[in-house]
């Protein structure tokens, strides 16, 4: 799976747990609220000031491994 801006984050946690290190890594600590696993990528990004193509080239570097 390819991950974009508008992929949800929930959707990516169901699929493959072993990335929740990465939205931790930008201060997503609420990773099991129905808020936060409903949001996109890039919303995630815009709310804890983080650039959404870093995040998304260590989840695609992941998902590709």
């Amino acid at each position: 799976m390819t991950y974009t801006k508008d992929t949800i984050i929930g959707d990516i946690l169901d699929k493959d747990p072993s990335t929740a290190p990465y939205f931790l890594e930008i201060g997503m600590h609420c990773l099991g609220c129905l808020s936060s696993r409903g949001e996109t990528i890039e919303q995630a990004c815009m709310v804890h000031g983080t650039d959404v193509e870093a995040l998304l080239a260590k989840l695609n570097a992941h998902a590709s491994k």
